[in-house]
């Protein structure tokens, strides 16, 4: 499939690469990076305009962004139905929540580029939890720009490395994922430690007296 989207770049240029960055901002399983890392070697080689593959890539992605918060917005049952307990989108929607519960808009420009694959749940959550659309577009187009410059431009300075980019970044991604999930873990269970042991030191001093 990969292969298949790759050698339509060229062709449709903007269409597949819009198709590619909207879909995967659904959660639908599409190499959106890569195909932005293709467009921008193609552009290196003089066959795409920069312009028409940051354009195509940009304006999918936040389509993509507004159909989520849409669908999300729409009903909490449309969340148990797409991540079903126990699964492994389950865990990315609860990790999502902590995410966009604390941090709001810059949760939405974060998920965009530097913790992505949160980013489709944070679209849904955040239509879902009522964060409010001007706060959540301004998080999309600015996290978006920020995905699509770095991606495209990764493609246009390493046209004859894609494969080597794509898997360096690839990695990435999953990498800051994974440290953000520990974190907000760690963080949970810190707190909850401190609660115990606050409540512990109070029921101890009411005891005393």
């Amino acid at each position: 499939m990969t292969d298949t989207l790759f050698e339509l770049v060229p062709v449709y240029g903007i269409w597949v690469i819009a198709a590619a960055t909207y879909f995967s901002c659904l959660a639908v399983p599409v190499p959106s990076s890569l195909m932005m890392l293709a467009g921008g070697a193609f552009v290196a080689s003089g066959d795409l305009a920069l312009w028409s593959v940051a354009l195509g890539a940009w304006g999918g992605a936040i389509l993509g962004d507004q159909t989520g918060f849409a669908i999300g917005a729409s009903g909490r049952g449309v969340l148990l139905r797409i991540a079903r307990p126990g699964t492994a989108r389950a865990r990315l929607l609860e990790q999502a929540q902590r995410l966009l519960a604390r941090r709001g808009t810059l949760a939405v420009f974060l998920t965009r580029w530097l913790f992505s694959p949160l980013g489709p749940y944070v679209n849904l959550l955040g239509g879902a939890g009522g964060l409010a659309w001007p706060r959540f577009s301004a998080g999309s187009a600015t996290g978006e720009a920020v995905w699509v410059v770095l991606y495209v431009g990764l493609g246009y300075s390493f046209a004859g490395q894609i494969t080597t980019v794509a898997e360096m970044t690839g990695d990435a991604a999953g990498l800051l994922a994974a440290l953000a999930v520990l974190g907000l873990l760690g963080r949970t269970l810190w707190k909850s430690h401190n609660g115990r042991r606050h409540q512990a030191k109070t029921r101890t001093g009411s005891a005393d007296l």
